[in-house]
Order: C-alpha cells, then structure tokens, then sequence
C-alpha cells in the first residue's frame, strides 16, 4: 500500500514563497539595476566617482530608501499575497497593506528611486535617462497589463482598491 504524501507546514510554504520571491527579485535587481545601469555607465564612458561628496551621499540615501521600499514590497507581495512580484508567478491575494497602502505600485517607485539616485551618485544624465525610461516602461506594463490583470483576477476588490489609493502618488 502506498504511503500517503505529508502536507507541507506552513513554515514550509513560506520558506517555499521567500526563496522563490528572492530568487525572482535577485534577478530582476541583477538585471535591471545593476546589469544595465553598469551598461549605461561604461557607454558613456562614467566611472566611480574619486571622491564622494554631497551629490554621492544623497544618492547613497536615497539609493538604500528606493533599494528598502523594494524589498518590503517583495516581503509583503510574498507574505501576505502567497505569491511574487513576477508577472509570471503573481500573488495568489490582493496585497493592499504595507507599502501598497499608500500607493498602487511602490515596487516600481523603489526601483526607480534606486536608477535615480545611481544617476545622482555617479552624476550621469545618461544614467537620470536610463532612470526616466525605466518608469515609461514601468507605467506603461502597469496600463496595459498589470490593472487589466489584476483587475480580472480580483474584480470588484480591486476596483474599490484603486478607488482609494492612486497609481503612482500617495494621496494623503
């Protein structure tokens, strides 16, 4: 007689969401803020700054402000939604707490934030560009797949979500 399968704890299932959450959002970060921008940089031929002085302070903050917002929308797309921030592996529940609180898409507001303050740090239009492209790009997937996505997914919650928090700016 076969032995039934054990279900997984629930300390398993998270550890299971936490990895896969962490390798899917190592690799976008690798990627798109470190992989490019570094492309970016070495095109316009811009290498580390000599010395640090104000304008590489207020990127480094601003940088670990942008990178922290990131990771607590990773932590509660993972913890709270039982999914990640991959298009392809979304979460399982409408995550409307923590970060997403205050605004529809912070994740893309953190990313953003880190490719500017790079650009601050390394006092680099070609890399402000790179930043400015990325959010083009970010607003442009959000129009045209992720509300549509969500919105079929989550129906009615959803659009009563969108009701009270904007798209892009904290509306206070």
């Amino acid at each position: 007689m076969a032995q039934a399968e054990r279900a997984p704890s629930a300390a398993e299932v998270i550890t299971f969401l936490i990895v896969r959450a962490a390798t899917y959002a190592a690799l976008f970060i690798g990627f798109v803020l470190v992989f490019l921008p570094a492309q970016v940089l070495r095109w316009s031929g811009i290498s580390r700054p000599a010395v640090i002085g104000i304008p590489q302070v207020c990127g480094l903050i601003l940088g670990t402000t942008g990178a922290v917002l990131a990771l607590w929308c990773v932590l509660a797309l993972t913890l709270a939604g039982k999914g990640t921030p991959a298009p392809f592996d979304p979460p399982r529940h409408l995550v409307v707490g923590g970060p997403y609180r205050l605004v529809r898409n912070p994740m893309y507001l953190g990313a953003g934030l880190a490719l500017g303050a790079a650009a601050l740090l390394y006092q680099s239009l070609a890399l402000l560009g790179f930043a400015a492209l990325f959010l083009v790009v970010a607003h442009l997937f959000v129009l045209w797949y992720e509300e549509p996505t969500l919105r079929r997914l989550f129906g009615s919650a959803y659009d009563a979500y969108c009701g009270r928090t904007r798209r892009w700016w904290p509306g206070w």
